[in-house]
């Protein structure tokens, strides 16, 4: 099953609710006021237009009350995507956009903000003396500290060939710098040889449509090298498209089911096969989890651990084990809809439960960042704290009260893209990897 197929399979959704509505007595267009919630909800809608004190964003009502049908479900897997946040989701998917040639995360530890992750070694961004850590401080006339990642990110992006003056904040102080934006192409897949001449490929998303593509160029490359031993690495991978996923699998397995699909009725369809194809890897395998990992990591660690072709190495992995359908929608947004749960070769369900590792190890990479906070100061004043022999210095609100979250290790990143890079001495799951495969 290919992208094109899930659109069709999104767009015959809708096409056929209206069978479904009169069939099972749900609303339509036609009758919403034949019932009491129905005309409820339209008298709402009118009245707060009638009355409300203050202007009314139709648009932004009408997306309220999506959001909460939507959200009655209690399903977070089952979401709307409002029009400018999925024009953003599409170019991700696509794994093409015009922009600066960098990686952002947020800046403040409410998820607002944006600063540098990782700068591209192509792309406009480098050559602009942009650095990792840089803060966003206004993208044109835009003051962008508080705004929502997704909204920065739209105002960085545009069409190719146009500027974008964006000022940054580095230790504190500030550099405007202007920049072209180019193409951008995303590379999800990385990949290194270890020593032994073991291979390493991390695959950081399944959420784009050349994953599959990169995928099997890195394992070509792997077989290239005289690899026979090969860690895969899909910590931290959240998941995505499903047909990638089982791409993937079937580059390790040459026959039998690699995930099936159970609907609301219980009726069980496989959903992919593994096929034996002379590109297939058939060395030896260990795959790389953790509790970040999820949906269609989880279903290639589960199709290669029921085959019993890979050890699974690592913590127990997040349990999405549902499939949604994308609808498109008329205002230029999305639904995804969970439709399906996936089951394993051996019919095991995931959604809540995970994939349990064969050898099971904490992830290091990370430490718990310093946090602490406290009250009973005056207003504006500062408190200084010594730790690990640095200073750390907040401010009381007018509350007189303080916080501090400091940040979070990350992994480091290759300015190159498709470039891996490993810590050996604070990685104890990837030194596990290394001693199973000697």
């Amino acid at each position: 099953m290919n992208v094109k197929r899930l659109t069709i399979v999104g767009a015959a959704l809708a096409a056929t609710a209206a069978v479904a509505y009169a069939q099972l007595g749900g609303y339509s267009q036609a009758n919403l006021t034949s019932t009491a919630e129905g005309k409820t909800l339209l008298n709402v809608i009118g009245s707060l237009k009638q009355y409300y004190l203050y202007p009314i964003d139709e648009d932004k009502l009408l997306r309220g009350a999506i959001n909460g049908a939507v959200g009655s479900l209690n399903d977070e897997f089952t979401y709307y995507s409002q029009p400018e946040d999925n024009a953003i989701d599409q170019e991700n998917l696509a794994g093409n956009f015009y922009g600066i040639g960098v990686q952002l995360i947020a800046a403040n530890a409410d998820g607002t903000g944006g600063k540098i992750d990782n700068v591209f070694k192509t792309g406009a961004a480098i050559g602009a003396g942009v650095q990792i850590g840089d803060v966003f401080v206004k993208v044109d006339d835009t003051e962008v500290i508080t705004s929502k990642l997704n909204d920065l990110v739209r105002l960085v992006r545009g069409k190719q060939g146009t500027t974008v003056t964006i000022t940054f904040a580095r230790n504190g102080k500030p550099y405007t710098v202007k920049m072209e934006r180019q193409p951008v192409t995303i590379v999800d897949v990385e990949e290194t040889i270890l020593p032994g001449n073991i291979g390493y490929i991390a695959l950081n998303t399944f959420y784009n449509e050349k994953v599959s593509q990169q995928f099997r160029a890195a394992v070509a490359d792997m077989k290239k090298k005289n690899v026979t031993k090969l860690i895969l690495d899909l910590r931290d991978n959240g998941g995505g498209l499903l047909n990638a996923g089982v791409d993937v699998a079937d580059q390790f397995l040459q026959s039998g089911p690699i995930v099936s699909l159970r609907d609301r009725d219980k009726k069980t369809e496989v959903f992919g096969k593994a096929s034996n194809q002379k590109t297939d890897y058939t060395g030896k395998l260990v795959v790389l989890v953790n509790k970040n990992s999820a949906s269609a990591s989880e279903v290639v660690s589960g199709a290669l651990q029921d085959e019993n072709r890979a050890q699974i190495i690592g913590e127990q992995t997040f349990g999405k084990g549902v499939a949604q359908i994308p609808v498109s929608l008329p205002d230029g947004g999305k639904v995804a809809i969970v439709a399906n749960e996936w089951l394993t070769p051996k019919g095991r369900q995931i959604h809540k439960k995970g994939i349990t590792p064969d050898i099971v190890v904490k992830d290091t990479r990370y430490t718990a960042p310093l946090n602490f906070a406290g009250s009973g100061i005056k207003a504006g004043d500062k408190i200084t704290l010594t730790v690990a022999g640095k200073p750390v210095t907040v401010t009381a609100d007018k509350d007189g009260k303080f916080t501090y979250t400091g940040e979070a290790k990350r992994p480091s990143k290759s300015a190159t893209q498709g470039e891996a890079v490993v810590d050996l001495p604070t990685d104890a799951i990837l030194r596990k990897a290394l001693e199973v495969l000697k």
